[in-house]
């Protein structure tokens, strides 16, 4: 996408201390160098992701700049990506040392839960899906895909995270100004696991907000039905939420 001159939308919502701020910045021919704020070096993982679409090539870019292995699981297993492995959903469950779902959310948990999913018990599994209807309505009002998923996969440790922007800022959060990205899951070392894998694309530890159990996660995967009407309003999708005290 092309941009024009810098603009700025601001909305401000008071909550005691709290307000979040909304922030649009135009990306230019230069960006800022983003290193996030963990110097950590840990052992590269292999990270499967479910679905070949944009989404998990803007997150497979990322970790694998990191130094991650990264393999997507594809319906057609034969198809070919220059720059990915791809395998089978199947094969990707028992390859992964974490598994990512980026299959499109409304049909995430049926295409999931089809497969054998034994190969998955003790892992992490980060849904970064938002379930919508073809209209734009909720699949899932007053629950979360997250909680589905959670709930027909118990022997997994789901934890919810970056859905509540498009998945170029998500990816790359040095594309705006400063945002927050959100992380619910019931297990402490899978949220720290997932939260790893966020410094990696440039997530700092100010900038990520763990919201608690899974269940927290039906507030950002509701919040994809405000994302896209700003969306509409700026006539840009590189805009992300940041939440200040």
């Amino acid at each position: 996408m092309a941009y024009g001159h810098a603009e700025r939308c601001a909305a401000l919502v008071a909550l005691g201390r709290t307000t979040l701020d909304l922030t649009v910045r135009q990306v230019g021919r230069f960006l800022t160098i983003h290193t996030g704020s963990s110097s950590r070096k840990e052992t590269p993982m292999k990270i499967a992701i479910l679905g070949a679409g944009g989404v998990a090539h803007a997150l497979g870019a990322g970790w694998k700049k990191s130094g991650h292995d990264v393999i997507f699981g594809a319906r057609d297993a034969s198809a070919a990506d220059p720059d990915f492995e791809i395998t089978g959903l199947q094969d990707a469950l028992a390859a992964g040392d974490v598994i990512v779902n980026a299959i499109t959310g409304a049909v995430a948990l049926q295409a999931i839960t089809a497969l054998d999913t034994s190969a998955m018990a003790g892992k992490t599994l980060l849904d970064a899906a938002n379930a919508r209807t073809g209209t734009g309505d909720l699949v899932y009002p007053n629950s979360s895909l997250a909680e589905h998923l959670q709930a027909a996969l118990p022997a997994v440790h789901v934890v919810k995270s970056l859905n509540t922007a498009a998945i170029e800022v998500l990816a790359d959060p040095s594309l705006v100004g400063p945002a927050t990205v959100f992380v619910s899951g019931d297990d402490e070392a899978a949220k720290a696991e997932v939260k790893g894998l966020l410094h990696d694309l440039g997530w700092k530890d100010e900038g990520i907000m763990d919201l608690g159990g899974i269940r927290t996660a039906r507030g950002p995967e509701s919040y994809a039905v405000l994302f896209f009407e700003i969306v509409s309003v700026v006539k840009s999708q590189f805009v992300n939420i940041h939440v200040t005290r």
